[in-house]
């Protein structure tokens, strides 16, 4: 089981080096063809333009677009082309307004059996970088890896913390997330306060963990007490204490409005996560 098409996007220079680094890593190790994408986006709101200014102000958007996509499309190229000759990729480039961004990347990523990613929020990473995110998970149903500043360190993890709290959006990320799991050294399932009243009230995580050593991991389970306000410094805690290489996690367990508005788990880690990080919805 392998992951055998990847696909990148680029819509800033903002940790573009770091994203197609370890997504080649990650093609060349699974033998995988790596697609990347050079956005350009028009961020023009015409509907606040003055009468008679919407000609001009379309003009000049295009215009920057124009030059971003090249730019994004010349680091793309700069990139893989420091990868060696037996990486095997393509290129494309589109430009786009920044409401249709879902559309064009979640078209794109319904293709990719991984879609590799910096963290949307860098510095000089603009609100695109977020939509990238979303779009792909949302649109385009792929699991995503986003990748810290510090990068991927082995396209094969030896130790993995897979985060587990009986949702929907876990279950999914954990199936999609078998090909690194399988070739992990050690599989922590880690519950964080599981319900005292549930299905797996006497046994947090242990069903799952059953489910992935049948397909070969070497999976075994964790529970910690919450003993840090937020549920994401207890996983990157856990991350830290285990040396992990890779956290796995369900994306957006809430609303994408709440999250928006109040936080949760999944913006909280992004912000923060000094290891990549491999969601899905």
């Amino acid at each position: 089981m392998a992951y055998k098409s990847l696909l990148t996007v680029a819509s800033s220079a903002a940790g573009l080096p770091v994203a197609v680094d370890a997504a080649a890593k990650i093609a060349l190790e699974m033998d995988a063809h790596l697609e990347t994408l050079a956005l350009g986006v028009d961020r023009s709101q015409l509907g606040y333009a003055y009468i008679g200014s919407g000609a001009m102000l379309m003009q000049v958007a295009m215009e920057r677009a124009a030059e971003e996509v090249a730019a994004n499309e010349a680091g793309l190229r700069a990139a893989l082309s420091a990868q060696g000759q037996d990486l095997r990729w393509s290129i494309d480039s589109a430009v786009s307004q920044l409401g249709a961004l879902s559309e064009l990347v979640g078209a794109r990523a319904r293709y990719a059996d991984l879609v590799v990613l910096p963290k949307p929020y860098l510095d000089g990473a603009g609100p695109e970088a977020e939509a990238v995110a979303e779009a792909a998970m949302f649109e385009g149903m792929a699991p995503v890896l986003i990748v810290p500043e510090t990068g991927l360190a082995s396209p094969v993890p030896k130790r993995i913390v897979l985060a587990w709290n009986q949702s929907r959006e876990a279950m999914v990320t954990a199936r999609r997330a078998l090909p690194f799991l399988k070739r992990a050294e050690q599989v922590v399932i880690t519950v964080v306060d599981p319900p005292a009243h549930g299905p797996e009230r006497s046994d947090p995580g242990g069903m799952l963990c059953q489910l992935l050593v049948r397909h070969g991991v070497r999976a075994e389970v964790a529970v910690l007490a919450r003993t840090l306000p937020r549920i994401s410094e207890v996983l990157a805690r856990q991350c830290q204490d285990l040396d992990a290489d890779m956290l796995v996690m369900g994306a957006y367990g809430h609303s994408r409005f709440r999250e928006a508005i109040l936080g949760g788990a999944t913006r909280n880690m992004l912000e923060q996560t000094k290891v990549p990080v491999l969601m899905a919805h």
